[in-house]
């Protein structure tokens, strides 16, 4: 049974629900991983959705899938190419994306996200990573492209506030071997592919990045984007949907 998990702002405060017929329902995780009763609840309506997790950082991966990394005219690399992005870039589902003054070209890049829910580090196989996993959700590691093609670097042009839409929710006890993944802008596709395509799985990902730092729980891992990239401008609509996880929708301005 995948279990999907959301964090709401109700009444000032922030609680971890599930969502049934238009209604959060409050679950306590201070019992385990996983919650198993609901017994408060809200309409949906008087409740705004917030980032799933509150990470410590965020760790994107780049290249990791063949064709992105063919449109990019880059080496498909040996091991996995990873880059932070500050925890200050982070925009809930439904909050608008802005548009730095300085860049001439911003792109979504959808991706699956995976949410640490243990600490980890120096997993010793990529089998134990497994257990460190709480879930996954979605990402949007929106881009200037035209600064990281200036800068080489990665940081200005991925770190603007705003950059890192994630959630809306985190999917747990999911296979997430083979998802489809999408990324529309104004109803049209721009990004199509399956999980199933990444070069690092998610799994490796986790014990790769283990042994280079301790990961927290609520930390994610973007997993890297498809072919497809292209530009948003102003009062463009993103949407990243992920089969089994749901669509995180932001407006550009």
């Amino acid at each position: 049974m995948i279990l999907h998990l959301f964090r709401i702002l109700y009444q000032q405060r922030s609680s971890y629900a599930v969502l049934q017929n238009d209604r959060f329902f409050f679950v306590d995780l201070t019992g385990g991983e996983t919650p198993l009763h609901a017994e408060r609840s809200a309409p949906i309506q008087e409740c705004k959705i917030l980032p799933p997790t509150i990470p410590s950082k965020i760790i994107g991966v780049g290249l990791n899938y063949r064709d992105h990394a063919q449109e990019r005219n880059k080496t498909i690399p040996s091991e996995p190419l990873i880059f932070l992005k500050p925890t200050s870039a982070l925009l809930a589902n439904n909050e608008q994306i802005v548009l730095p003054r300085v860049s001439a070209r911003v792109d979504p890049e959808g991706e699956l996200a995976v949410v640490i829910g243990q600490p980890a580090s120096m997993i010793p196989s990529v089998e134990d990573a497994r257990r460190c996993i709480f879930g996954y959700s979605c990402f949007n590691d929106v881009t200037a492209r035209d600064l990281q093609d200036k800068d080489v670097q990665y940081t200005r042009a991925k770190g603007f506030d705003t950059f890192a839409p994630y959630g809306p929710c985190v999917a747990i006890g999911l296979d997430a071997s083979d998802l489809a993944i999408t990324t529309r802008v104004n109803g049209q596709t721009r990004q199509s592919s399956r999980t199933s395509q990444l070069i690092f799985s998610p799994e490796y990902l986790v014990w790769y990045v283990s042994n280079i730092m301790s990961l927290a729980p609520g930390d994610v891992i973007t997993t890297g984007t498809p072919s497809g990239i292209a530009p948003i401008v102003s009062g463009d609509t993103v949407e990243i949907e992920i089969e089994s996880i749901g669509v995180l929708r932001n407006r550009v301005q």
